[in-house]
C-alpha cells in the first residue's frame, strides 16, 4: 500500500465533463464481504491512452468531483501498448483502506489530469444475505434515492452520447469500405487494360494452346477469390445490420454497397466471357493475374481488420446494452419501493382515522356511562322519596281511615318483590287483594279511581302498563325516558 501515501491528481471537474466509456470495469459485484481484499478488473479500450499518474479510486454514489474519493490505487503501466488495442488490467484494494459502512460505492478510473474515464455501477460492502430488500423508512433516504435516480438518468444520457461516437466511428469504417471500394475500381480498370493487351496476343494463340488450361485455372482461382470477396463483405453487412436502430443510414449504404456488389459480379461475368475468347494470350496475362492476385490479398487483409474492428466495436455496444439493462433494472426496482411506501404511507393514514373514530366513539361511550349513572343516582333519590312518603301516608290518620282495612288485609309484597314500591305487577300477588279490598279502586301509579264495575283483569292490565322492564337486566322503570335511557346504555356496551 505505498502507492497511497501521495495525494492522487484531482480537479473541479464536473460529470458533464467526464467520458465513461473509455475505461470499462468488468467483473463488479452487487456487494463485497468487509473485512477481505477486493480485486478491481478493468478494460483500457483503444480510445484512452494509459499514463503513470492514472488512479483507480473508490467514490461513494453521488460524488461530484473527483476530489470526493474514499480511497484509491495506482494504476499499472500496461507492458504491451499499441494504439487500436485493448487492454485488460487489474488492481487489488487492501481491506484496511476499504469502508467499513454499508453505503453505495463505485470503481472510478481518473487520469492524471482528474478527469474520470470510466465507472463500475454501485456496490456495497455488506454480508451477502439471502433476501436483499432494502427499507425505505425515512423521507430524506427517499430524497436520496430521487438523486441517485437522477445520476442514473445523467449517466444514461452519458452513456447515449458515447454511443453516438461509436456511431460517427461506423461511419469513419463505411467511408473506408468505400476506398476500398474505390479501388476495387481502379482494379477493373487495370482489367480492362489487360483485355487490350488480349487484342494484341491473339496471334499466339496455337502456340499457349497447352497454357491454357494452367490459365484457366488460375481463372478460376480468381473467381473463388471474388465470390469470397463478396461473401466477406456480405458478413460485413450483416454485422452493421445488427446495431441499433440509429445505424439505419448504415443499413442504407449497406444496401448501397450490395448493389456495387453485384455490379461487380456482372462485370467480372462479362471480363470472363471476354477473357475466354482471347485464351490465345494468357502468358502475358498470367504475369499480370499474379500482380493483380497480389492486390487482392492485400485488399482482403484490409478487409479483415476493418471486420475485426467491427466485430470490439459490437462487444462495446452489447456491454453498453447490458449496463443500460441493468440501470432499467435498478430504476424499475426503486420505483417498486416508493410504490409500496406510498401504499405504506397511505394504510398508516387510514389507521390513524380509525384509531381518531374509536377514540371518538369512547369518548361518547364514557358520556352515556356518566349520564346512566347519573339516571340510577336519580332512580335511587326517587325511590328513597317514594319510600318517604309511604311512610309518612302510613303514618297519617287520614290515610288510615279511607283505606279502612284491617292489617290483615294488607297486601303483602313477596321476596321477589320486595325491593319494588308497589310490588311486581307481574306476579300474582295481586290476587292476595282478597275480596276485602276497598270497593273504590285506585291505580298506585297515576292515581287513577276507577269505577266498581270494572274487572280485575282491567285493572291488573292498566297497572301493568304503567311498568317498563329491561329486556337485558332485571330493573324496571315508571318513567319513560329514563327507561329508554337505561336500555341505550345496554346497547353501547
Amino acid at each position: 500500500m505505498d502507492k497511497t501515501l501521495d495525494e492522487p491528481p484531482t480537479s473541479a471537474v464536473f460529470l458533464d465533463n467526464c467520458h465513461f466509456s473509455q475505461v470499462i470495469f468488468n467483473n463488479v459485484e452487487k456487494f463485497y464481504v468487509p473485512g477481505g481484499d477486493i480485486t478491481c478488473y478493468y478494460t483500457l479500450t483503444q480510445h484512452i491512452t494509459p499514463r503513470r499518474k492514472d488512479w483507480v479510486g473508490i467514490f461513494r454514489v453521488g460524488w461530484k468531483t473527483t476530489r470526493e474519493y474514499y480511497t484509491f490505487m495506482w494504476t499499472p503501466f500496461p507492458s504491451d501498448l499499441s494504439g487500436d488495442s485493448i487492454v485488460q488490467q487489474q488492481i487489488q484494494f487492501r481491506a484496511y483502506y476499504l469502508p467499513k459502512d454499508d453505503e453505495y460505492y463505485q470503481f472510478c478510473y481518473v487520469d492524471e489530469e482528474g478527469v474520470v474515464r470510466g465507472a463500475s455501477v454501485p456496490f456495497q460492502f455488506r454480508a451477502e444475505t439471502e433476501d436483499d430488500i432494502l427499507v425505505v423508512t425515512t423521507q430524506g433516504e427517499v430524497e436520496e434515492i430521487e438523486q441517485q435516480n437522477k445520476d442514473l438518468l445523467k449517466e444514461n444520457k452519458e452513456l447515449k452520447e458515447s454511443c453516438l461516437c461509436l456511431q460517427k466511428q461506423n461511419l469513419g469504417l463505411q467511408e473506408e469500405l468505400r476506398l476500398a471500394q474505390e479501388k476495387m475500381k481502379e482494379l477493373e480498370g487495370e482489367v480492362c487494360f489487360l483485355q487490350s493487351g488480349n487484342l494484341e496476343l491473339r496471334r499466339a494463340q496455337e502456340l499457349q494452346a497447352g497454357e491454357m488450361s494452367s490459365a484457366q485455372m488460375n481463372l478460376a482461382s480468381i473467381r473463388e477469390q471474388n465470390i469470397k470477396l463478396g461473401k466477406e463483405n456480405q458478413e460485413l453487412q450483416k454485422g452493421l445490420a445488427s446495431l441499433r436502430s440509429s445505424c439505419e443510414k448504415l443499413e442504407l449504404e449497406g444496401n448501397f454497397l450490395k448493389e456495387e456488389n453485384k455490379r461487380l459480379t456482372e462485370q467480372n461475368g462479362c471480363r470472363e466471357r471476354e477473357l475466354q475468347q482471347f485464351k490465345e494470350h494468357n502468358q502475358e496475362v498470367s504475369s499480370e493475374k499474379e500482380q493483380l492476385e497480389s492486390r487482392l490479398k492485400t485488399t482482403l487483409d484490409h478487409m479483415d481488420q476493418l471486420q475485426s474492428q467491427v466485430l470490439n466495436q459490437e462487444k462495446e455496444m452489447e456491454n453498453l446494452v447490458r449496463l443500460d439493462h441493468d440501470k432499467t433494472e435498478q430504476l424499475e426496482h426503486l420505483k417498486e419501493e416508493n410504490r409500496q411506501l406510498c401504499i405504506t404511507l397511505t394504510e398508516q393514514h387510514q389507521n390513524h382515522d380509525l384509531a381518531k373514530e374509536l377514540e371518538e366513539k369512547n369518548h361518547l361511550f364514557q358520556i352515556l356511562q356518566r349520564k346512566k349513572d347519573e339516571i340510577e343516582e336519580k332512580n335511587l333519590r326517587l325511590r328513597q322519596e317514594n319510600n318517604e312518603l309511604l311512610m309518612r301516608l302510613s303514618e297519617s290518620p287520614d290515610y288510615s281511615a279511607w283505606v279502612a282495612v284491617p292489617s290483615a288485609q294488607v297486601p303483602t309484597r313477596s321476596p321477589e318483590s320486595a325491593d319494588l314500591l308497589f310490588g311486581n305487577p307481574y306476579n300474582k300477588s295481586l290476587e292476595t287483594y282478597g275480596v276485602n279490598m276497598p270497593s273504590v279502586k285506585k291505580c298506585p301509579l297515576c292515581l287513577e279511581v276507577f269505577s266498581d264495575d270494572i274487572g280485575p283483569r282491567q285493572y291488573e292490565e292498566h297497572v301493568r302498563s304503567h311498568i317498563l322492564d329491561c329486556p337485558f337486566c332485571d330493573e324496571s322503570f315508571q318513567d319513560k325516558q329514563v327507561y329508554d335511557d337505561h336500555v341505550y346504555c345496554h346497547s353501547l356496551e
